[in-house]
């Protein structure tokens, strides 16, 4: 006679399997065809009369300027508007938990970014961007704060910044949300306490609020890592193949659909997918530690 908990590990798998099942035909085939691909010369039309070359592709990719230039704009790009979100949101979930008139029509403001479609958002962002009649340059030419229009899409130097500052824009919500749903289920005992006990703000924040919320944060921040890194529509819609600001999805659009150079572009895709599985598998792992070491 089964146990109750051998039961529930077969009722669990009993809902589980038909998941898993969709989840192999529907991800699982096609990334172990983009893998497979990677080691072949097929081109975009005519990937059945493909040869096996091997690791020709990868070290095409080793030896390709363009493609490390790809990744070291990925990996900054991810680092730094993860980095600005994280502390922004923190900051507007920490405004929104207070008792503020309208709390929650704020909430509903606050989230309006995040609601609207990436490549909407992008494209209103690229016409407001725009150096000709763009109003971000009429706005800035009218206060005097510059002096001529800037190419903020053309521009090398001002192009990652511009697609940085929209991705804040757009992911911002999100880390707010999540970060003030965290902060919503934190006890109020505590904070009394501390008021009682003459604790300043800023001292009860990083000894007991951040403390309490670092695992939703870790969270947060891991999922915001993982679209960062994979990121395709914003940068594409704002700048196209721009080499300045191409990330490794880019990249891999390019080779695959512009050059049409089928194993190439899955090699990177499938450098892509690695590298974003490997980040994964880190930060998670560091996180368990982290936060068992802490729970100890």
């Amino acid at each position: 006679m089964r146990t109750l908990a051998q039961r529930r590990a077969i009722t669990a798998w009993s809902f589980l399997t038909p998941m898993l099942v969709v989840l192999a035909l529907v991800a699982g085939w096609p990334l172990l065809r983009t893998i497979l691909l990677g080691f072949t010369d097929a081109g975009l039309g005519d990937f059945g009369e493909s040869q096996f070359i091997g690791l020709a592709n990868y070290r095409g990719l080793a030896s390709d300027p363009y493609w490390w230039r790809a990744v070291a704009n990925t990996l900054g790009f991810t680092l730094i508007s993860v980095s600005i979100e994280t502390v922004l949101g923190l900051i507007i979930a920490l405004t929104l938990n207070t008792h503020l008139k309208a709390r929650g029509l704020v909430r509903a403001a606050v989230l309006i970014p995040w609601a609207i479609p990436t490549v909407v958002s992008a494209r209103m962002w690229g016409w407001m961007l725009n150096d000709l009649y763009g109003v971000v340059n009429a706005m800035l030419l009218g206060l005097g704060v510059i002096d001529r229009p800037w190419a903020w899409l053309a521009d090398p130097t001002l192009s990652i910044a511009s697609v940085i500052a929209v991705d804040v824009w757009k992911g911002t919500p999100f880390m707010a949300l999540l970060s003030l749903a965290a902060l919503q289920v934190l006890p109020r005992e505590i904070y009394e306490a501390a008021r009682v006990d003459g604790v300043s703000a800023v001292k009860v924040f990083f000894q007991v609020t951040l403390p309490l919320i670092r695992p939703a944060l870790f969270v947060a921040i891991l999922f915001r890592s993982l679209d960062a890194l994979r990121v395709f529509d914003i940068i594409y819609v704002l700048t196209g193949d721009n080499p300045s600001t191409a990330s490794m999805s880019v990249y891999a659009r390019q080779q695959l659909i512009d050059f049409q150079q089928g194993g190439m572009g899955s090699a990177a895709a499938t450098a892509l997918f690695l590298i974003v599985a490997v980040f994964a598998t880190i930060v998670v792992t560091a996180g368990r530690l982290r936060i068992g070491g802490v729970v100890r």
